[in-house]
């Protein structure tokens, strides 16, 4: 039975979907082609019938991902966007949270295609929150992200009832809530 174009790309994009979500909760090494196509629902033998590579939907995945995270945030009121994304509840839940936090560590060994994705979501998440003041308000965003995304990965590296996980993002919190009151 022939599949419409328009099934294709349905079909696609829920494999792009599940994969951001899979990518993001185990790594890029900790998710097997055949692992992905089971999740998203499809045989193993499809996968190459949509991408090139592993590398190929790496790639979209984090695209994917980053949209995802682009999306919720840009309506978001700072202060509480602030607090959401240094909570446990999202420190907890990686497949469904920032791709930056899940996955920069990762990212950084993988090929150039799947950095300048980052590097571009790094672009627009910087210019999202942009503010006047020249190149020091831009040193400035981008110690504010480097801050938010490493408390959810040191918070992460910790084991889950550690005392010390939440404190990380406790003191990042504050010091990020701190620094949006003086703006």
């Amino acid at each position: 039975m022939k599949v419409s174009k328009a099934q294709v790309q349905a079909n696609r994009a829920h494999i792009v979907e599940t994969a951001a979500a899979l990518f993001r909760e185990r790594g890029y090494d900790g998710v097997s082609v055949a692992d992905l196509m089971n999740a998203a629902g499809f045989t193993h033998g499809g996968f190459y019938k949509h991408f090139t590579s592993k590398a190929a939907l790496m790639t979209e995945a984090a695209a994917c991902g980053i949209a995802q995270m682009e999306a919720r945030t840009s309506q978001a009121e700072r202060s509480a966007l602030v607090r959401q994304y240094l909570s446990r509840e999202h420190r907890d839940a990686p497949g469904g949270g920032c791709v930056m936090a899940a996955l920069s560590a990762d990212a950084g060994r993988q090929p150039d295609e799947v950095r300048q994705v980052f590097a571009d979501g790094i672009e627009r998440q910087l210019a999202a929150v942009a503010e006047t003041g020249g190149p020091q308000a831009r040193a400035r965003r981008i110690d504010a992200m480097a801050q938010l995304v490493g408390a959810v990965m040191l918070s992460r590296a910790c084991p889950d009832d550690s005392p010390l996980a939440d404190e990380i993002l406790q003191a990042c919190c504050a010091a990020a809530l701190a620094r949006l009151a003086q703006a």
